[in-house]
């Protein structure tokens, strides 16, 4: 395998047409913690193990799956969802957490959603809230960008899929994402210091995988499940099988959502 990330995403892009039977992928889920559900009512028309990919590894976080599902949408589109995702925190590097956007945008995708399961600022979006991404901060003191790549960001989230996403359930809210690196969920100061930065969502994904998405000229759409009412807001301690419990709660809500945009990506 390559060394070169973009080398390698060829090589994943390259496989993954092969081990699918497709000559390209029009568009790309990447399913983040609680999300999984939503591909239990689709209907795949082929399927590998993300592993088998090079560059890829099976996913450590309890809640991702680790397989790669492609369902052809009613405009007869392709969309490849990738069930699980690599995180900062894993300790692989950059590369590894965008590998799989940079790989879908080499097998042709020219649109990405990016979904995960967060933190909420608001009381009034309890658990099981989903959110549209309209921008966000990248507090991880990372970037996937190598050496002197000036990526306009002005638009990460593109306001034309989000109008999208509201026509399939136009009651669709907007919100600002933060990216801790994690593990650790963030302390009571962490959150108000998002809040005082303008944040209404934390979490500990996705702000990278946006930028290479953006790098590779994709489309982005950004929704994020609050499966927990960020630390200091909640009454409880924070604990991940309450993030997994909102996602299997939310799970009628999450497959109409998915299929839905399915339908007008």
């Amino acid at each position: 395998m390559s060394d070169n990330p973009y080398d390698l995403a060829e090589e994943a892009a390259a496989r993954l047409r092969e081990r699918l039977g497709l000559d390209r992928i029009d568009v790309a889920l990447v399913l983040g913690s609680g999300w999984s559900s939503a591909t239990e009512v689709l209907d795949p028309i082929a399927s590998c193990e993300l592993a088998d990919l090079p560059g890829f590894s099976a996913p450590v976080v309890p809640g991702h799956g680790g397989r790669l599902i492609a369902v052809r949408t009613p405009g007869g589109r392709v969309a490849a969802i990738f069930t699980g995702r690599t995180h900062l925190y894993e300790g692989r590097g950059v590369d590894a957490v965008v590998h799989g956007v940079r790989t879908a945008a080499a097998a042709g995708a020219s649109r990405i959603v990016l979904t995960n399961g967060c933190g909420g600022l608001d009381p009034n979006r309890p658990p099981g809230t989903v959110v549209l991404i309209a921008d966000h901060l990248n507090l991880t003191g990372a970037t996937p960008l190598r050496g002197a790549r000036f990526v306009d960001l002005s638009e990460a989230y593109s306001r034309d899929l989000r109008d999208l996403a509201r026509r399939v359930e136009p009651g669709l809210g907007e919100g600002v994402y933060v990216q801790f690196h994690g593990p650790q969920f963030e302390t009571p100061a962490e959150v108000r210091m998002a809040g005082i930065l303008g944040g209404d969502l934390v979490g500990m994904s996705t702000t990278l995988e946006t930028i290479a998405a953006r790098e590779a000229g994709m489309e982005v759409l950004g929704l994020s499940l609050v499966t927990n009412l960020a630390a200091g807001l909640s009454p409880v301690p924070l604990d991940h099988h309450d993030v997994q419990e909102a996602g299997q709660e939310a799970g009628p809500r999450l497959q109409r959502l998915v299929t839905g945009l399915l339908e007008v990506l």
